[in-house]
């Protein structure tokens, strides 16, 4: 796991932390595990998933180096632009947009937004998981091509 840790970061501590939190996480999901499956692969797909979530929340972020004499760094994450006023136009589209889907879409769009878990959506609703899944997606799809038209 080692190895392929390193071939994924480049840099031996970051693959050491990448192991351990896989097997932290394997650890406390080891009842998802089922017995007669391949352990190797889902540990490794565990890694891999990691890998990417890790490089995905690294890459929302931005680094920004003070000039002075005492030069450091300082990390934040993207700003949405909210205080933009062309941006508050845009929320503003956008949620009417929203308002301006069917029902069976938006409401479901609208929990997912709020926070909700896909689970959580299906029983207060009483859907399958897979058709909230597929609404949501409908949803975003839908509002893509509206604002792009």
């Amino acid at each position: 796991m080692r190895k392929f840790a390193y071939r994924l970061t480049l840099n031996k501590p970051n693959a050491k932390d990448l192991v351990q939190e896989t097997f932290l996480k394997a650890l406390i999901n080891r009842e998802k595990f089922v017995i007669d499956e391949n352990f190797k692969a889902w540990t490794f797909t565990i890694l891999r998933n990691a890998f990417i979530n890790n490089y995905r929340r690294n890459s929302r972020q931005i680094t920004f180096c003070d000039q002075t004499s005492e030069s450091f760094y300082s990390n934040q994450t993207e700003e949405s632009g909210s205080d933009d006023p062309d941006s508050v136009y845009s929320e503003l589209e956008i949620k009417r947009n929203i308002e301006q889907l069917k029902d069976m879409l938006r409401v479901p769009f609208k929990m997912h937004i709020d926070g909700y878990k896909y689970k959580e959506i299906a029983s207060k609703l009483n859907l399958n998981i897979g058709t909230v899944k597929s609404r949501i997606f409908l949803s975003r799809k839908q509002l893509r091509d509206q604002l792009n038209g």
